[in-house]
């Protein structure tokens, strides 16, 4: 589906509810890169990487429902992965070796994506920003804290989860219209498909780097709700 300058009112402030994790700044390849330092740690003699990573993805999505998003729950993954497949025990020492891992992603810098300061600027002029994540509260509260864009949006959520409970209730908390709300975001999975059955409208703009459990099918918006798909964030003032 294309964007065109019909699809809304250009002139019309507008709610934009905006992802962060790679929408505004990188976030998945860090964890691209411990998987695959992982992996070859490991190093299972009779598994291929592409079947390692099949079980670590299992292991996340049962981790995900009782440690929820983050470092830590992801660090589990990786340690209930090891106890999975290796014929080794688990020593403290290899506790430790598996946990450093995740924990170099923390010691990653934050490295916004391009262009991202200038449209945020932009669209903060014309439209009312709201910035929505997912994850530990105290993890994406310091990343939004060191990405410098704070400034430019009028509130912050950090969520558990996002469905469409959620995106109604932050739509009610902040006395939103929904025909005048949307949600711009890289995840089909958590970004559009859930606002989308909430009853707003949805941006979504593809990460080539987009966490293998946040892919789904794009859903079919239900009118009076609009769906449009952009290559790039700096495209949003072309059309807001």
């Amino acid at each position: 589906m294309c964007p065109c300058s019909s699809s809304i009112r250009p002139h019309r402030a507008q709610a934009l509810l905006i992802d962060a994790d790679d929408t505004l700044w990188e976030n998945n390849i860090y964890f691209e890169r411990a998987i695959a330092d992982f992996i070859s740690f490991l190093n299972h003699r009779e598994r291929t990487s592409a079947e390692v990573r099949e079980i670590l993805n299992d292991v996340e999505r049962d981790a995900i429902t009782t440690h929820g998003y983050g470092l830590h729950s992801f660090a589990h993954a990786l340690v209930k992965t090891f106890e999975r497949l290796s014929v080794e025990p688990l020593t403290p020492a290899l506790h430790e070796t598996i946990h450093g891992f995740a924990h170099t992603i923390a010691e990653q810098p934050l490295q916004l994506l391009p262009h991202v300061e200038e449209t945020l600027q932009l669209l903060s002029r014309r439209h009312q920003l709201l910035l929505m994540t997912k994850g530990d509260l105290t993890e994406q509260s310091r990343k939004v804290e060191r990405s410098g864009v704070k400034k430019y949006f009028r509130a912050v959520e950090v969520v558990p989860e996002k469905d469409p409970a959620v995106y109604q209730s932050v739509v009610a908390k902040h006395e939103l219209q929904p025909e005048r709300t949307w949600m711009i975001g890289n995840s089909p999975k958590s970004d559009i498909n859930p606002a989308l059955r909430a009853g707003i409208n949805a941006v979504f703009i593809p990460h080539d780097d987009t966490w293998i459990l946040e892919h789904e099918e794009l859903a079919e918006p239900e009118p009076p709700a609009k769906l449009l798909v952009l290559n790039k964030f700096e495209e949003l003032p072309t059309v807001f």
